[in-house]
């Protein structure tokens, strides 16, 4: 029980480090991508975690929620786009946490 109990504690401080990490970086816990297709969307990121795609260097591997396909996507900087593919991204999150 005490081997549990140290376990979740363990957990949860891991976690809240890498979300205080994010926070503080600059970069946050959302950031937006374009899949090869060219498709925008948002996706929820944990510095240092990959839940949801395979990571192969810079890009990622996994699924765009746009066009419903696996494909390759990488990050895409908020400040190159205009507000509607902004609002796009936005619109469209590979997730449904926060």
């Amino acid at each position: 029980m005490a081997a549990i109990l140290i376990g979740a504690v363990v957990l949860v401080v891991v976690i809240a480090t890498l979300v205080l990490a994010a926070r503080s970086s600059g970069k946050g816990l959302e950031r937006v991508a374009r899949c090869r297709s060219g498709h925008l969307f948002s996706s929820f990121v944990i510095p240092g975690a990959s839940f949801k795609a395979v990571r192969l260097g810079r890009q990622r591997f996994g699924r765009c929620p746009v066009g419903r396909h696996w494909t390759l996507y990488g990050w895409v900087d908020p400040a190159s786009l205009t507000p509607e593919q902004l609002a796009e991204a936005r619109a469209h999150r590979d997730s449904n946490l926060p």
